[in-house]
């Protein structure tokens, strides 16, 4: 893998993550809707939705771990690559048992959620404005853990039971916009 050298300026870098966070949140918006709506009346629509989910994550960080340096120094977002496709093809694999699906959710919401919480913290240092990606990557983790106990219940679980887990994605993504937003208006009236 060759490694890629980051030429972009720290101002280029931070209006790069303003719009990937944006493009993240509108994603997660979006999908909240459509699990809510047509997911949830149609079992061919909530499989492309519940594979898709991980597949987008998966796509996001290549795409953020290539801009942002290259993935060789963006590990956790290699790592998270990985893992997100893994979890894409073991939904397709579980579908159309829920409970499992649910699990490999869960399992997955707690990886991606550490792996997340450890791009934010790397990015602290360079890029500030990252408290609510490492608050995102937390709960991550712990709705992950709440998952993999709910997969466990008799009760079946349905596309339903992970839409708010991309809702709290959306509200965190935008978070992230807008403090990148507002810390680059307070360094340019300085």
């Amino acid at each position: 893998m060759s490694q890629q050298i980051n030429t972009a300026s720290p101002i280029e870098q931070d209006s790069w993550l303003e719009r990937y966070y944006a493009v993240r949140a509108a994603f997660s918006a979006l999908w909240l809707i459509a699990a809510l709506t047509i997911g949830k009346g149609s079992d061919s629509v909530s499989a492309l939705l519940l594979i898709g989910y991980p597949a987008w994550d998966a796509l996001a960080n290549f795409i953020d771990g290539k801009r942002s340096g290259g993935l060789a120094r963006n590990r956790t977002q290699l790592i998270n690559v990985f893992v997100s496709l893994a979890v894409a093809v073991a939904i397709a694999v579980g579908l159309p048992d829920m409970h499992r699906v649910l699990a490999v959710f869960g399992a997955w919401a707690i990886l991606s959620g550490l792996l997340q919480l450890g791009t934010a913290a790397r990015r602290w240092k360079s890029h500030g404005a990252q408290w609510a990606m490492i608050l995102s990557g937390a709960q991550s983790a712990l709705a992950g853990a709440f998952f993999i106990s709910q997969a466990r219940l008799t009760a079946e679980p349905s596309i339903a039971t992970v839409a708010g887990y991309a809702g709290f994605g959306a509200f965190y993504f935008l978070v992230s916009a807008l403090s990148l937003r507002i810390a680059a208006r307070r360094r340019q009236r300085k």
